[in-house]
């Protein structure tokens, strides 16, 4: 009885905070297509599959559960390293989670308040996202990196740990995403 005392108290222990967080799609899994509204850029108002029109080039996802400042950091640096391609050989987007959370149009200044230019963002109507990306509730930001369909990269981060070394971090992946910075 001891034992699976135990057992229940260490399955229902909540995770300590020094534990990483562990969202999203895990390298090597296929991103799958998802549709959410799009905010800014030509399909603003259209419900976009961007995962769907990237086929085999390396792009970026940023799923977030709220606007911050270092979120706004974050995409401003995904937007110039984006514009630093060569057209149509990357792609780079972001998805709020929740349609409650943002309007579109809250949304859209919000992108253009952080000079954020050419990376779309948009809302996907659900809290928890998209079913087959299983992010974890307590990841205010989940940042997945891919190529030839597959994640080569994934950052996750509870409330508060985005700061200026992830956000470093996610930049020198980016450059070895595609050589590029």
């Amino acid at each position: 009885m001891r034992f699976a005392s135990l057992i229940l108290l260490v399955a229902t222990s909540p995770i300590v905070a020094g534990d990483p967080c562990v969202s999203g799609l895990q390298s090597g899994q296929k991103p799958g297509p998802y549709s959410f509204l799009v905010a800014t850029g030509p399909q603003r108002g259209q419900e976009t599959c961007y995962v769907c029109d990237t086929a085999d080039k390396p792009a970026v996802i940023v799923f977030a559960r709220k606007l911050t400042e270092p979120l706004g950091k974050l995409l401003s640096q995904n937007d110039r390293w984006l514009s630093g391609q060569p057209k149509d050989t990357a792609a780079c987007w972001m998805t709020v989670l929740g349609e409650k959370n943002v309007s579109l149009d809250a949304l859209a200044k919000w992108s253009k308040d952080k000079g954020i230019k050419s990376l779309p963002v948009g809302v996907y109507d659900d809290p928890i996202g998209p079913p087959t990306y299983k992010l974890a509730e307590d990841a205010e930001v989940t940042v997945l990196l891919y190529a030839n369909r597959k994640v080569v990269a994934n950052f996750a981060y509870r409330a508060g740990e985005l700061n200026d070394d992830a956000i470093g971090q996610i930049d020198m992946s980016l450059s070895k995403l595609t050589g590029k910075k």
